[in-house]
């Protein structure tokens, strides 16, 4: 197959790209790794008429940190670039632990931070990671900026918050308090394959072990990542022992509501979320031990 016609513009920084797309609204489309955007086009599944190529705007890369702690990565931050960032592997342990589950070394090596979040694709590890991680998304136009909590930028099936015009262009990480662990898990046919189902999780005990903050995110089980809220309820005020662990279990298998396909039915994945954030919440419980002095 071979995509629709369309013209091709090269953008040289963020605000040429904004403009290009102002200029030609809702039939322009960015690229950034163009690892999902291209196979659609050559199936023609999307047409836009106008693609706004990123690759040549330097200011929407980078991975740095802010004076109070906080990780701040450019939305054309190439995934791969992330994956062997030791900054990222310090500040974001979580982040690090599960990009090399991200499809292939040789997509993640033109994919891009920001275009694997903006494609929302509801078995992609990232969107679920920010969101157990409390992440926030910059995004910008020509009339200016917004933020948006990660867990709210994904409003459905491959659809996001973005308006037209706007691009994502930063993502930020709050710093870690100390004694946070954290986990990340997922069940698929082969390494690299579209997740069945998948669990990312953060967990904050205070001095007294007793769970003060719980960022429970599921993924492969809706049309985005599920941030479960009754599984951090469960979690919170307790001592997260076994009990409190298969309690909150439950309540996210029970808050899940995944789809049955070719590969798994909606049954089977359900039952892979229950067995998957349990072993995710006594893994980030046991490594809460290794962060006290953060």
């Amino acid at each position: 197959m071979k995509p629709a016609p369309f013209d091709w513009y090269r953008a040289g920084s963020a605000v040429e790209a904004l403009s290009l797309l102002a200029e030609h609204g809702t039939d322009a489309k960015p690229l950034a790794g163009g690892q999902s955007l291209i196979p659609a086009m050559n199936f023609r599944l999307a047409r836009p008429g106008i693609l706004v190529d990123l690759n040549g705007v330097a200011d929407l890369s980078g991975i740095d940190t802010t004076a109070d702690g906080t990780l701040r990565i450019g939305a054309m931050t190439r995934q791969r670039t992330a994956e062997r960032s030791s900054t990222i592997a310090t500040h974001c342990p979580l982040l690090a632990e599960a990009l090399p589950w991200v499809a292939h070394a040789q997509i993640r090596t033109r994919g891009t931070m920001g275009g694997s979040v903006a494609h929302a694709d509801p078995a992609a590890e990232l969107p679920a990671v920010l969101a157990a991680l409390g992440a926030r998304y910059q995004l910008r136009s020509q009339g200016g900026e917004r933020w948006i909590a990660a867990e709210d930028f994904v409003t459905g099936l491959f659809a996001t918050a973005l308006e037209p015009g706007e691009l994502l262009t930063s993502i930020e990480v709050p710093r870690r308090a100390p004694r946070t662990g954290h986990a990340f898990i997922e069940m698929a046919r082969r390494h690299g394959d579209f997740a069945l189902a998948g669990v990312a999780c953060s967990i904050t005990l205070d001095d007294a072990s007793r769970c003060v903050s719980a960022r429970v995110a599921l993924f492969g089980v809706g049309d985005g990542p599920v941030l479960s809220t009754a599984a951090s309820k469960a979690l919170i005020g307790t001592m997260p022992d076994d009990s409190a662990i298969r309690d909150a279990a439950a309540t996210a298998q029970a808050e899940a509501d995944p789809p049955s396909d070719i590969h798994a039915t909606a049954a089977y994945r359900r039952h892979l979320i229950g067995v998957l954030t349990r072993r995710a919440l006594s893994r980030a419980i046991e490594r809460t031990a290794l962060t006290e002095s953060q």
